[in-house]
Parts: structure tokens; C-alpha cells; sequence
């Protein structure tokens, strides 16, 4: 007797399991097309991080700068095909969320330690990121286009432009799942690539315009110290810059996947379109924009650019379309893990209300920390480093290492290994550059201001 109601206790606690999956954004819906995993990867990855790269190189020069550039490119690029790789690696089962690989890796409970709090800094923190960088963005548009108007426009706080930006995504953050903002996600991830475009080309025609030697390439800081912590801070904002790899497995679980057709086929495409596009926007950027404006770039280069007037007010235009369509991807897992948390711990019911509710609570959360911490060089390097470069750099390698076992001291060992090294280092350089950019900042800093 007590075993049969001990069975039909784990039944009914499976039937809801599933009966959640069906409405979880994450799982709701598994009838994406390889493109949307590109529109989603490129959305994910070419945002803040692209226009804060001619600064990182301003505080790393030609030569340190290149190769953090391209070496991130390459190590990312590879650890994001290994989490595509261990999505399906046990016959029958998904691993649709970046921290049930963790856990099938490390154990239930400290694969849950591990990987959770930091897939919250990032996607949280990136969320913060893009209302400052959004709100900047609509400033610098307003701007703009009051001067080709004659001037005459009120001059309002930055505040007030975060605010703004905020208000679409309390209306957006309702849409159910992951294929529902695949529309807003393919708009952001073409305007990304024009905005990109738009900010090479003006800063190359000015680069050629500029006079012979007038264009100081050194080190932004002056100080040995200063330049120090600014390379620490600019490899922070390089890994923040590449990093997509927390929404990447939440990706993928939105394509259909069959033993015959498995999801990594498809997933892998659109992938690779979407580092094409990578490689084209953040090469360009970076390189153009540093050698145009050399140690004067400012962190985020749309601001430093001002002619010609209407293609630079066009391009922040752009930009604010494109992160709204980041904000909700990056969104869109951590809506996931929410109404999760509310209906398996809480036992709310799930629907409209709780959706309604703890998905605009959210968006209220970060613009007021969006409102109250308006750093954004700062911002990039801190969440860059403590979160993204685990998540992002080394721990796909570690599970890879545990799970895969290649031969000790093999190639493939030996990969993994420098990844590991390279993204622990990371971590420690970035979070601590980015936390002295963040304290001078707030020297100057008025609250709310």
C-alpha cells in the first residue's frame, strides 16, 4: 500500500514537472529553425560589449589588444561548440538550461551552486548594462538631432533617458517564449550589423582625414598604475564582449531534436552564421574605431563620433533597437528560472498574473540599478570578468574534461587546459579592474544625476 502511494506520488510530481515545461519560457516551444538561433546568438553577443572594444583597446595599445581580441574570439568560439555539443550527450535527455548541465556534471546540489549564481550575475547584469547603454544611446539620438534642428531642446538627465528606454519592455516581457521574440531578435541582430558597419566606416573616414601623428596611440592612463588597472579593466570588457554562452543551451532547447536529426545540427548553422557576423562587426569595430580616435575614444564609441549628424543619430538609433531585442533574450531565461522558483517552491499558479507580475518586477529592478550605477566602461569590465569569463571561458572546459575524458596530457587535454588558465585569469583581472573603474566613477558621481 505505502509503495503504491509512494508511486503514484512520483507520477503526479512527473505530470507536473511536465505540465510546467509546457508553459516555462524555455520549453514551451521546440519548433525554432536553425536562423532563429542565429538571430538569437547574434542579438546575444554583438550589443554594449561591441562599442566598448576601441576603449578596451585604448587601454591595451595595437599589439595586446589585437591578441585579446582575437584570442577571445577563437576560445569562445570553441567552448560555445562544446556546450552545443553536451546539450544531447546522454541518450534521451536535454539539458535545456545551462545549470541542469551543471548539475548533471557536478552533482544536483553544487552544479546548482556553481553555475546558477553566476548565470544570474550575467544575465541580470547584462540587462543593467543595456538600460544604461539604451538610455545613453536615446540621449545621444535626442542630441543630436536637436542640434540639426537649430538647438532650442531641453537637456534632460540620464535618468530620465533610462526610464524611457525601460518603458517598451515592460509590454515586451510578456511575450511568452523564446520563439515569440524571435521578430524582435532578427530586428536587433540586423541593426547590430548596421550600427557596427555605421561606426566603422565614419571612424575610418575620419582616421584617413586625421593629420599624420595627430592620433595618439599609447596607453589611455598615464600613471604605471593607472594603465595597469586599465588593462585589467579592458580584458574584463573584451570577455564581456564575447560573451552569449549562458543563453546558449536555452537556445538550443527551442529547436526540435530527433535521434535521426539531432538539435546540434541546426543549432551549430546558425551558430556559425551568427560568428561570422561576430567576426565582421567586432574586428571592424575595434580596430576602427581605436585607430580613428586612438587613446581619446570614449567607452562607449557612438558617443565620440558626431559627423556626419544624422548617420550617428540613425546609428544610436540602432543601437537602442538592438538592445531592447538583447535586453528580452538575456530576459527570457531569467523569466525561466522566476516563475520556476514561484510555482515549484511557492506553489503560485502558473498564468497570467504571475507572469504579468514577476516579469515586470524585473524590469523594474534593473533600471533602478541601471538608474543608480550609470557606469558603463565600468560595468562592462566588472560583470565581464566576475561573471561572464567563467561561464563563458572555462567551466564548458571543465564539464568537458569531466565528461568527455580526453587523453591526459593529448591535445585536446591541452586545450582545455590553456582555456581554463586563461579564462581563471580573466576572472581576476577583469573583476578587479572593473571594480576600480566602477569607484572612479563614482568620484564624480551625483546620485540620480
Amino acid at each position: 500500500m505505502e509503495e503504491a502511494r509512494k508511486k503514484k506520488k512520483q507520477e503526479e510530481k512527473l505530470k507536473t514537472v511536465v505540465n510546467l515545461d509546457d508553459w516555462l519560457p524555455i520549453t514551451s516551444s521546440r519548433t525554432a529553425k536553425w536562423y532563429y538561433s542565429a538571430f538569437h546568438n547574434v542579438t546575444s553577443m554583438v550589443g554594449a560589449g561591441v562599442l566598448g572594444l576601441p576603449f578596451a583597446m585604448s587601454q591595451l595599445g595595437w599589439g595586446v589588444g589585437t591578441v585579446a581580441v582575437v584570442m577571445s574570439f577563437v576560445i569562445t568560439l570553441y567552448t560555445l561548440w562544446q556546450l552545443v555539443q553536451m546539450h544531447e550527450m546522454v541518450p534521451g535527455k536535454r539539458f535545456d538550461r545551462y545549470h541542469e548541465l551543471g548539475q548533471h556534471v557536478f552533482g544536483d546540489r553544487l552544479g546548482l551552486w556553481i553555475i546558477l549564481p553566476l548565470q544570474i550575475i550575467v544575465m541580470a547584469g547584462t540587462d543593467v548594462v543595456y538600460m544604461v547603454t539604451g538610455g545613453q544611446c536615446l540621449r545621444k539620438f535626442h542630441d543630436l538631432v536637436c542640434q540639426g534642428g537649430g538647438g532650442g531642446c531641453t537637456d534632460m538627465r540620464l535618468t530620465f533617458w533610462i526610464m524611457i528606454f525601460a518603458t517598451p519592455h515592460f509590454v515586451l516581457s510578456q511575450l511568452p517564449n523564446f520563439n515569440s521574440i524571435s521578430a524582435v531578435s532578427g530586428a536587433a541582430a540586423v541593426m547590430s550589423l548596421a550600427y557596427s558597419m555605421i561606426a566603422f566606416c565614419t571612424s575610418v573616414v575620419k582616421g584617413a582625414r586625421a593629420t599624420a601623428g595627430a592620433i595618439d596611440y599609447g596607453l589611455r592612463a598615464t600613471t604605471t598604475s593607472g594603465q595597469a588597472f586599465g588593462m585589467l579593466s579592458a580584458l574584463g570588457t573584451v570577455s564581456f564582449a564575447y560573451a552569449a554562452h549562458n543563453v546558449v543551451l536555452e537556445i538550443q532547447a527551442t529547436i526540435p531534436s530527433t535521434p535521426e536529426k539531432p538539435s546540434k545540427k541546426p543549432m551549430w548553422r546558425g551558430v556559425v552564421v551568427a560568428y561570422a557576423v561576430v567576426a565582421l562587426c567586432y574586428f571592424s569595430v575595434a580596430f576602427g574605431g581605436y585607430y580613428a580616435f586612438g587613446s581619446s575614444v570614449d567607452p562607449n564609441v557612438l558617443i565620440t563620433l558626431d559627423k556626419p549628424r544624422w548617420l550617428i543619430a540613425a546609428a544610436n538609433l540602432m543601437v537602442v533597437i538592438h538592445v531592447i531585442g538583447g535586453y528580452q533574450v538575456f530576459a527570457m531565461p531569467m523569466f525561466d528560472m522566476i516563475e520556476t522558483v514561484l510555482v515549484k517552491k511557492h506553489k503560485f499558479n502558473p498564468g497570467f498574473w504571475l507572469r504579468f507580475v514577476s516579469r515586470s518586477a524585473y524590469v523594474a529592478a534593473t533600471m533602478f540599478i541601471g538608474l543608480t550605477f550609470p557606469f558603463f566602461d565600468g560595468l562592462l569590465g566588472f560583470f565581464g570578468g566576475f561573471g561572464f569569463a567563467p561561464t563563458t571561458y572555462f567551466i564548458p572546459c571543465i564539464m568537458w574534461l569531466m565528461v568527455r575524458k580526453p587523453k591526459k596530457y593529448g591535445l585536446t587535454w591541452f586545450i582545455n587546459i590553456i582555456c581554463i588558465v586563461i579564462g581563471v585569469l580573466l576572472t581576476i583581472i577583469g573583476t578587479i579592474g572593473g571594480l576600480r573603474q566602477i569607484i572612479l566613477g563614482a568620484k564624480n558621481y551625483k546620485l540620480y544625476s
